[in-house]
């Protein structure tokens, strides 16, 4: 087997051996935390760089998936809070939460429209950004925060992840082509960068959840459970609206992959911290479903490539 085949063969299973590393070195991994921005910076960098402006285009599909993750979120949380705001918080945080920064990458691995799941995880963050600190005022808002304060911070952290990486591809594009060129045909680059994100993320969730008190288990075990629901749903429902719009694969990524390294971060500063538990389990979800899809459109490959031999 030479390095190509090996390389075809782990990388259905590289996202279980990256969870499972950072489960194993969860203790070690907040030494590596600091990465992770500079990761999902590489990552969208090579993504933007394969994007051609011109096909930027916010259509009613992109519409239709904003308002999914927006009033759905709304919606469960207002059926579930009457019987528990920490179950409602962390179910309404799993859908209300942005798309995954790195969508784009696995979306194009499975056969989808980057450009069109760049676009919508543009959309997507922006508008989380604009709405997070309206809504977390009514559901757990922090006082000692003010609603300007909130908006900048949360501002802070995903505007500039997203839109310096496209600044640079488009100035790439225009006066440096030919590194454009080289970094756009680097594109199987973004995988392994995500691997090696996803044990940074997965390794500092298993940490939090340890630390929590033994009392807190059932209720942690509870949205956990509603985590893996909404995961469900919102990749079902997203290709559901994404075979309307001849893209089933761009619509359950879009809806179902998530940024769970900002759902978590503001579900400690804005909500219960208990919250954090469903994007901690929905990295578990959401990965293994993206590995299953690798795993599958890798062997219908890899049959289609026999038949026409």
């Amino acid at each position: 087997m030479n390095i190509t085949e090996f390389r075809q063969a782990i990388k259905p299973w590289m996202l279980p051996i990256a969870m499972l590393m950072g489960i194993i070195f969860h203790d070690s991994i907040h030494y590596l935390a600091f990465l992770s921005p500079y990761l999902i910076f590489t990552m969208l960098l090579l993504t933007f760089c394969k994007i051609n402006p011109k096909e930027f285009h916010i259509g009613r599909f992109i519409w239709i998936l904003l308002a999914i993750q927006i009033i759905g979120a709304v919606a469960v949380y207002i059926a579930i809070a009457p019987a528990s705001t920490d179950i409602a918080q962390g179910t309404f945080i799993c859908i209300f939460c942005p798309t995954a920064t790195a969508a784009p990458v696995i979306t194009g691995m499975l056969g989808g429209s980057v450009t069109m799941l760049a676009t919508y995880s543009l959309i997507s963050n922006i508008s989380v950004a604009m709405l997070a600190p309206v809504l977390f005022s009514f559901i757990g808002y922090n006082s000692d925060i003010s609603f300007m304060d909130s908006t900048l911070l949360i501002s802070q952290r995903v505007l500039p992840l997203i839109l310096a990486p496209l600044a640079l591809a488009l100035l790439f594009r225009a006066y440096m082509p030919r590194v454009h060129a080289a970094i756009a045909s680097r594109q199987s680059l973004s995988f392994y960068l995500w691997a090696c994100a996803l044990i940074i993320v997965v390794g500092n969730a298993v940490s939090f959840i340890i630390h929590e008190p033994a009392s807190r288990v059932p209720e942690m075990i509870i949205i956990a459970a509603a985590s893996l629901a909404v995961c469900v749903l919102q990749f079902a429902i997203g290709r559901i609206v994404g075979r309307r719009y001849g893209d089933r694969i761009s619509g359950a990524q879009g809806l179902g992959q998530k940024n769970t390294v900002l759902a978590i971060w503001m579900s400690l500063t804005y909500l219960d911290p208990i919250s954090s538990v469903g994007p901690a389990a929905y990295v578990a979800w959401q990965n293994i479903i993206n590995s299953l899809q690798l795993y599958l459109r890798n062997r219908n490959d890899k049959i289609g490539i026999k038949r026409n031999a």
